[in-house]
């Protein structure tokens, strides 16, 4: 992630955060970036050296207002088209949901299972990582078929490996070490 990107992330995050307003923030900034990413003709239009600083303003005003966007996102936006970096609102969008994220003490987990978890797995499951983490755990649920059992959870940079295959992997060295 780059340093700038994560400048201008954590300073929206200072204010929204101040504001008790981070999640409806986050929620209007995807959805500006999204538009922004869908439109080449958008994404040419606020990138344009040919085009004044006011006109770019003029169209976010009315991007962000069909939107409901609220004026601290509006005025964000604002600070990112007029420094040049409209280019790079989708990875200022994500590192600001990180950087709110990691604020807020939460940890996204990417949980791969064989087969799909029971809701009281799933519970016991975030409870464990709860406490291995320190964080409260968001995790998003997703099917392996090529896991024999168990789960395979990422959380961050780390990967906790509860599959069978692994298991099997570690019996089978202790076997040979003895």
């Amino acid at each position: 992630m780059k340093s700038a990107n994560l400048q201008y992330a954590n300073a929206l995050a200072d204010v929204v955060l101040a504001q008790g307003a981070a999640e409806p923030a986050a929620a209007q900034l995807r959805e500006f970036s999204s538009a922004y990413s869908e439109s080449p003709e958008l994404q040419n239009f606020l990138g344009s050296p040919a085009v004044s600083a006011e006109d770019r303003r003029g169209v976010i005003e009315k991007i962000a207002t069909r939107l409901g966007t609220s004026k601290i996102i509006r005025n964000f936006l604002f600070v990112i088209v007029d420094h040049r970096r409209a280019h790079n609102l989708p990875e200022i969008a994500d590192a600001f949901q990180e950087v709110v994220r990691q604020r807020q003490g939460i940890a996204e987990a990417q949980v791969y299972s064989a087969v799909r978890l029971t809701e009281a797995q799933k519970a016991e499951l975030t409870q464990s990582l709860t406490r291995l983490t320190g964080k409260t755990v968001d995790p998003n649920y997703f099917i392996d078929p090529e896991l024999l059992g168990g789960a395979l959870v990422r959380v961050g940079d780390t990967i906790y490996d509860g599959s069978l295959r692994n298991q099997l992997e570690q019996m089978r060295a202790r076997l040979a070490a003895e």
